[in-house]
């Protein structure tokens, strides 16, 4: 749909009010320029927005697509398309959400396709429209602001992603386990963020190098000095996050050792138990035996001493001499 359509010369805009995409064609002719700003539109509205201002086809069908990299492609006519990526904090959620704005820039026209919940643009023509100064400057002002807003918008997800990480930094290094599902969500959440940041740079520089002859050049140079800031930022909230992965993947093998201590403490102790009651079994089975020939044979202590206890203990040694060979074997191996 469209959400604002304005017509502006020598700074100010000239009327109050909807405007129609043929009469925002037709003012294009007039002097000063168009800003159309349109919020997920159909397939109609853009195929009316393309036959009116002569975008290129293939232009129109990048502002269908969804991108995952910042970019700004010139085109027949003195047209540039910039395609940037917005981001925004949803606090209930703790996730960052992200949006896309595709503006085709032209000498008399700068027509914005949003895409995506954070992708809102009005604050930024509310503050071009404060200042005259700038806006009798051209298109390229719209541009400005529409850059100016997006990378300000990036300070509060540095902000709030930079806290999310502490909390789960805290947890890992405090000796607890942290849930390795949300340090894997946020590092794909800051690598998502980085490949909206990043590729930025380039396309910023890109239009810095065409706004040497304006005015807007400090205002644009301010803007690329707050993005390289957050492109800091960004990387090094990566490199943190691959560092907390691995001291809790520690963490999780220093508590699985424990675990397993455990547990050999516990077998110790059921093997001591069974050991003590280990001879009262002997004992037990022994006399209880229902070999006619061997409890009728058994007169005297020392019967039971060579029967029993020395039934015993042949197999005792036979399994000792038995360790002690595979112990010798094993260690001639190593």
């Amino acid at each position: 749909m469209i959400i604002d359509c304005a017509y502006y010369r020598d700074g100010h805009r000239q009327h109050v009010g909807p405007m129609s995409i043929t009469d925002a064609a037709t003012r294009c002719k007039e002097g000063g320029f168009v800003w159309l700003g349109m919020f997920e539109p159909t397939v109609d509205e853009l195929i009316q927005v393309s036959e009116s201002f002569g975008l290129h086809e293939l232009a129109v069908e990048d502002a269908q697509t969804f991108h995952l990299r910042p970019k700004v492609e010139p085109y027949e006519g003195d047209i540039r398309l910039v395609i940037l990526r917005t981001a925004r904090y949803d606090d209930e959620r703790e996730e960052v959400d992200f949006g896309e704005v595709s503006v085709f820039v032209g000498p008399a026209f700068v027509i914005t396709v949003r895409q995506g919940v954070a992708s809102d643009l009005h604050g930024a023509r509310i503050r071009l429209e404060q200042r005259p100064e700038l806006l009798k400057a051209g298109t390229n002002s719209v541009l400005w602001a529409i850059f100016d807003q997006v990378v300000d918008g990036y300070g509060p997800v540095v902000a709030e992603l930079e806290r999310d990480i502490e909390q789960v930094e805290h947890t890992v290094f405090a000796g607890s386990v942290a849930p390795t599902e949300r340090i894997y969500f946020l590092r794909r959440e800051v690598t998502d963020f980085y490949r909206a940041v990043h590729p930025l740079l380039a396309v910023l520089a890109t239009i810095e190098r065409g706004a040497r002859s304006t005015d807007l050049l400090p205002y644009f140079r301010d803007v690329h000095d707050h993005l390289v800031l957050v492109n800091e930022e960004v990387a090094a909230q990566r490199d943190l996050l691959a560092t907390v992965l691995e001291a809790n993947m520690a963490v999780i093998s220093v508590e699985q050792t424990k675990v397993g201590v455990r547990q050999n403490a516990t077998i110790e102790q059921l093997t001591i138990l069974a050991t003590v009651f280990l001879p009262l079994t002997f004992v037990t089975g022994f006399f209880g035996q229902n070999f006619g020939w061997l409890v009728e044979h058994i007169s005297a202590e020392w019967d039971f001493l060579i029967f029993g206890v020395g039934g015993l203990l042949i197999p005792c040694i036979g399994l000792f001499i038995w360790f002690r060979r595979q112990r010798k074997a094993h260690r001639q191996a190593t």
